[in-house]
């Protein structure tokens, strides 16, 4: 049974950071992809980065709207993604959550939540300006 649980979450002031995590469990297999959404009060689930690993080099993607500021990482030994979270803006507030798929997800593809059949309980980000 595959479990991602998030935590990191919490509120700060805009221009700060917070480091999220996401530990799998249950995930057996290789190669991964592992992926970042956010959903505001209101608005859609949207894709914010992804990671993908297995039969060749990594593959990372991000949103525009977060490049230069976050960072998507792994710890294969710990079975964590982490996202680490600068310079966060009042437009960052959110519920993050991670998601999982078995299989590297086409860099193309990866902001579709179709492809991660595993998700995350999610983790609140708030941002005060």
């Amino acid at each position: 049974q595959v479990q991602l649980v998030e935590s990191g979450g919490g509120l700060v002031q805009a221009g700060g950071s917070l480091r999220l995590s996401c530990a799998a469990s249950g995930l057996t297999f290789s190669p991964y992809t592992m992926g970042w959404f956010r959903q505001a009060p209101g608005k859609e689930r949207e894709f914010v980065c992804a990671i993908s690993w297995g039969w060749s080099a990594d593959s990372i993607y991000l949103v525009d709207s977060v490049k230069g500021r976050f960072t998507i990482s792994r710890d294969n030994a710990e079975n964590t993604v982490y996202l680490q979270m600068n310079s966060l803006k009042p437009e960052d507030t959110a519920v993050y959550y991670c998601a999982a798929a078995v299989g590297q997800v086409e860099s193309t593809q990866m902001r579709f939540p179709r492809w991660y059949p595993f998700w995350g309980q999610g983790t609140q980000v708030t941002v005060s300006s």
